[in-house]
Order: structure tokens, then C-alpha cells, then sequence
């Protein structure tokens, strides 16, 4: 079954994408849930409207995405997190956490799924996480977890 995402889905593709998915999936799933269409000739030229809408939305956006890159580099996020005297955490930090740090630190608001940790945070140490802001626009995020 052919489908148009309306929203950009991790392993599957991004926002306006064709894909090809099982139909029970797109069916029972995608569809209900507003995050995909079916791919007929009628969808199909609604999309190239929307595509060239939410070009114009995205073009003004992609300056603000890069200053936000640019801000970013070179900067280290802290984040306080309740430690045992070995070093390692309770818990782990999340996306959510490192969300509200940007927030607090730097003025920066973004949306937690745009937040990628390299690997599990469980310790106190250094560690980096990807910012996929846009398509190309996607900076690297030094934190340091720090004992609260």
C-alpha cells in the first residue's frame, strides 16, 4: 500500500514522503492517526499545494534553525541529576531532561523528539547528543552531567 506521511516517522520516513508500508499498517495505523494518507492521484496533487506551503513555512524557519546551531556551538549543556559516591546516576537523563535544560540555559525551545542521545545516560561524565532540527540542519550538543 502506497501512503503520503503527513508527519515525520522515525525508520519509516519524513513529512510529504511516498512510502510503501504493509496495508494492515497504514490501514489500521497511519491513517487513523492522522499520520499518513492514501497515495491516490486526488492526495497526490493536493500534496505538491502543501509541499510548496510548507516550503515557504520551512524557508523562513531554516534561519532560525541555524542561528539556533550556531548559538549551540561550542556550548556545554549541564545537567544536575542525583548521584551515588561510584558516579553513576539514579536513573538515567532523558530527552525531556536535556529539553528543559536548552530551555533554561539558552532560551531554546524544541521539541523533545528533535532530541537524539548518543547511547544510555547513567553516569556522571560528558556526553553529546544530535539536535535534528531540519533536514540538513542537525548540530551535535555537548552536555555534562553533573551530581545535584
Amino acid at each position: 500500500m502506497k501512503i503520503i506521511l503527513l508527519k515525520d516517522l522515525e525508520k519509516l520516513g519524513y513529512k510529504h514522503d511516498l512510502v510503501e508500508v504493509k496495508s494492515g499498517y497504514g490501514r489500521n495505523f497511519l491513517i487513523p492517526q492522522g499520520l499518513a494518507m492514501i497515495a491516490n492521484p486526488v492526495n497526490k496533487k493536493k500534496l505538491k499545494e502543501i509541499i510548496k506551503l510548507d516550503e515557504a513555512k520551512e524557508a523562513k524557519r531554516v534561519g532560525e534553525y541555524q542561528e539556533m546551531a550556531t548559538k549551540l556551538d561550542g556550548q556545554v549543556l549541564k545537567i544536575k541529576a542525583k548521584a551515588g559516591t561510584s558516579g553513576k546516576i539514579f536513573g538515567s537523563v532523558t530527552d525531556i531532561q536535556i529539553a528543559q535544560a536548552l530551555k533554561d540555559q539558552f532560551s531554546i525551545e524544541l521539541e523533545r523528539k528533535k532530541i537524539n542521545i548518543q547511547g544510555e545516560v547513567k553516569e556522571l561524565g560528558s556526553y553529546t547528543a544530535i539536535l535534528k532540527l531540519y533536514k540538513e540542519i542537525a548540530p551535535e550538543l555537548q552536555f555534562e552531567v553533573i551530581a545535584d
